[in-house]
């Protein structure tokens, strides 16, 4: 796979329905022990509330959500079903219930929580992660300047450069794309220069 989903950054959301007010923390996680750590910090910030729901769903598949006192189905897995809808994994998402003293019923509840979940989600955005390549070139003084002009062109990023008797240039590629670059580095070097995939790894952008 070279891409998957995951929140943009942590975010926070609020809105009150019949007098309950309902705050969203959102985080992004790698694993479930950063998950129940970070459940806990919200749980000590807003130890004055009467309900803490939360879910998470990792990308090695795994899911959790508690209801934390609401009737049974009606917090935790419709908030589990917003991420699973978005495809969105490595996410944390816990709704914290301040009781207003009006009782919302089993649809209402639901759809508080369906929600809380959505705006955090809204309010963080979605990165889309993807695979890049790690590539070196080793590239006379002459073509650099060419060299980087390429790599741009080939929807590459210069990471770091070394000079030497030669440059040697670290770039980063999307992993599909470092076959173009192959080719095209070697038309510009009349098969003088070639690149070695040393690394890969995942980096997230905005989603658009």
């Amino acid at each position: 796979m070279d891409e998957y989903l995951t929140p943009l950054e942590t975010a926070t959301s609020e809105f009150t329905e019949k007098r309950s007010t309902f705050r969203s923390d959102i985080f992004l996680v790698e694993t479930e022990a950063e998950a129940k750590a970070r459940l806990e910090e919200v749980r000590k910030k807003h130890h004055d509330a009467r309900h803490h729901c939360w879910c998470y769903r990792l990308r090695n598949g795994l899911e959790r959500y508690s209801d934390d006192g609401e009737p049974q189905g009606t917090a935790g897995q419709p908030m589990l079903n917003v991420f699973q809808r978005e495809n969105v994994t490595n996410v944390l998402c816990v709704v914290t219930r301040y009781f207003g003293g009006i009782l919302l019923g089993a649809g209402g509840l639901t759809r508080a929580y369906a929600r809380g979940a959505k705006d955090a989600l809204d309010a963080a955005g979605i990165a889309v992660n993807r695979l890049w390549s790690k590539v070196e070139i080793l590239c006379p003084y002459p073509l650099f300047e060419r060299l980087k002009l390429l790599i741009a062109s080939k929807g590459g990023q210069v990471s770091d450069t070394a000079y030497t008797a030669d440059v040697l240039v670290t770039a980063m590629f999307p992993a599909g794309e470092v076959e173009n670059f192959r080719l095209a580095l070697q038309e510009l070097s009349n098969g003088s220069v070639g690149c070695e995939v040393t690394g890969q790894a995942f980096f997230p952008s905005p989603s658009v």
